[in-house]
């Protein structure tokens, strides 16, 4: 990872902020958040952000690039729990437990937004509605985690790959990252793979199933979706309604 630089993304211009899927805050509170932020990260692409073990002085809200969550057996056997993607909050997990339970690596380049660990009571002090922000955003971990359980348990192969894909081009969606129906996914199959528990022959023949039907296409990189209906129902997916959160 790179060192810290000066801040400069003024929290009241962050480019984030302006987007409809994140709930909007009070004068106050944008406040204590801009004082709250010490500075930005830049990461280099592969750099590790947080490390299973490691117990950092620092929490980030992610403001561009993609990243992911994941685990590492002993023997190099990766799961990866989750993708990583703009206004994501990282490192809260540290401040709860002492130490982190999952290591976060840049999948691109990304720059954070870097918080002071030891300055987290004050958002719980002076801000409970922040705090209550945090709590929301963890409760939104656990749901996730429980969907890619349910995946790993009972989705068959054709069911988990549709779902993940849907599911990541919905949330870029959300984030104004699509054009169109067009999005670039910076993750290989390999990382599709250990993301869902399954081998990569069984990945890759999976989605050449998945793209005869004429659901997406996902081609140098870009993936486009082609019947958002029909992979949901491939994904055993409900219709996607708003998803208005927070961002700390």
């Amino acid at each position: 990872m790179r060192s810290t630089v000066p801040k400069q993304t003024p929290c009241k211009l962050c480019p984030l902020k302006k987007m409809e899927v994140f709930r909007a805050v009070s004068p106050q509170e944008l406040e204590f958040i801009e004082h709250f932020k010490s500075g930005e990260f830049v990461t280099d692409v592969g750099a590790t952000i947080l490390a299973e073990g490691s117990s950092g002085p620092h929490l980030f809200t992610v403001l561009s690039g993609w990243g992911f969550r994941y685990k590492m057996l002993s023997d190099g056997r990766r799961q990866i729990l989750n993708f990583v993607l703009p206004g994501d909050f990282i490192g809260l997990q540290s401040s709860m437990l002492d130490e982190m339970q999952h290591s976060v690596e840049a999948l691109t380049q990304m720059v954070l937004c870097v918080f002071p660990r030891d300055r987290l009571w004050d958002l719980y002090s002076k801000h409970p509605s922040l705090a209550f922000d945090l709590t929301w955003l963890a409760s939104r971990s656990e749901r996730l985690l429980d969907e890619n359980l349910l995946s790993i348990g009972r989705r068959s192969a054709a069911e988990r790959v549709a779902h993940v894909l849907l599911d990541i081009f919905r949330k870029c969606r959300a984030l104004e990252m699509t054009t169109g129906q067009k999005v670039d996914f910076p993750f290989t199959q390999q990382h599709l793979a250990d993301a869902l528990g399954l081998s990569l022959v069984h990945t890759n023949k999976t989605l050449q199933a998945l793209i005869s039907r004429k659901l997406f296409r996902w081609k140098g990189g870009t993936f486009e979706l082609l019947d958002e209906q029909k992979l949901a129902e491939a994904a055993k997916m409900e219709a996607a309604g708003p998803q208005f959160r927070p961002l700390i």
